[in-house]
């Protein structure tokens, strides 16, 4: 069985999406090939009455009732997790000091009932912390068995490359994945997203990740909240000439190759080696998304999608 190129976005599992229907959606994703779980140490505290414990505890019960944690990636997060309980802003964040990284990784390890992250991320920036303090953190995680690699969020190119070379210079174990948002259409140049805590890919950054072999990007957002088929969902920040122009060359690409446009959206990323990060809710999503790794874009139809007339 071949593995999928996306991860799972498990977002609203064991809250919005009750634990019975979240280890549904699950077992279809290991089914279909699925490996990568994105989760953190903080979804979703934003909603009224959660603590930001529900998904990292509804996937380690999840892995716990099948048995199958050696198969699986687990990918989480620290650094944004409210430090005031009831908190639903990110005004009181956790941060990225030693002590807050440290106390993170644990409080994970117990919700995903694991001894081991394949995949931790430092959430966001904590500009309050020198970088040396928080890639010394991670490196100590490292070295002792309790993470395996470290990627970087919501973070820009200037500082990711300061980051590793810093790791690079002190040995330490250096960040090889960066998570941003991302998808096929892009907001007006400065224009401000309502989603505070989310920081949109930059030109600079994909030119950065393309020469670098040994980073990797995953996308968030992919899908931008199901506008792509659902147009009232169109953030503002999106309405531009490039929008309805890039729209019509997705939906005839789409059209040719009998595939829906979440799919071919799903698809380009993946051409270009960056993963999605694909948030479900219904079973009938993650089979969409399942689909797109079958949707393959040859030279020309990726210059059509770049370049539309």
């Amino acid at each position: 069985m071949d593995s999928l190129n996306f991860a799972l976005g498990t977002i609203p599992f064991g809250s919005t999406v009750s634990p019975e229907d979240s280890f549904a959606i699950l077992d279809r994703f290991a089914e279909a090939g699925g490996t990568l779980l994105d989760t953190a140490n903080n979804y979703p505290f934003w909603l009224e009455g959660r603590t930001g414990d529900e998904s990292e505890q509804t996937i380690g019960a999840w892995l716990a009732a099948r048995g199958n944690r050696d198969r699986m990636v687990l990918s989480t997060k620290v650094g944004a997790r409210p430090a005031v309980p009831g908190d639903r802003t990110l005004d009181s964040a956790e941060g990225l000091s030693r002590e807050a990284i440290a106390k993170g990784v644990e409080g994970s390890l117990r919700r995903l009932g694991t001894d081991r992250i394949d995949l931790y991320w430092t959430h966001i920036e904590d500009r309050s912390v020198p970088l040396e303090e928080t890639l010394g953190a991670l490196d100590e995680l490292h070295r002792a068995g309790k993470v395996d690699r470290v990627g970087a969020s919501n973070i820009p190119a200037w500082r990711l490359e300061r980051a590793r070379a810093l790791a690079r210079s002190n040995g330490w174990l250096p960040y090889t994945h960066l998570q941003l948002r991302h998808s096929y259409l892009r907001p007006r140049p400065w224009a401000r997203l309502p989603e505070g805590g989310h920081t949109q890919v930059s030109d600079e950054t994909l030119d950065y990740v393309r020469h670098e072999p040994d980073l990797t990007l995953w996308a968030y957002s992919t899908l931008i909240f199901g506008a792509y088929t659902r147009p009232e969902r169109m953030p503002e920040a999106y309405d531009h000439p490039g929008t309805a122009a890039r729209l019509r060359v997705l939906r005839e690409v789409a059209g040719e190759l009998g595939a829906t446009p979440n799919q071919v959206v799903l698809a380009w990323l993946m051409a270009q080696g960056i993963v999605p990060i694909v948030g479900v809710s219904r079973m009938e999503q993650l089979e969409e998304a399942v689909g797109a790794a079958r949707v393959k874009l040859d030279q020309e139809l990726m210059a059509r999608l770049e370049e539309p007339a």
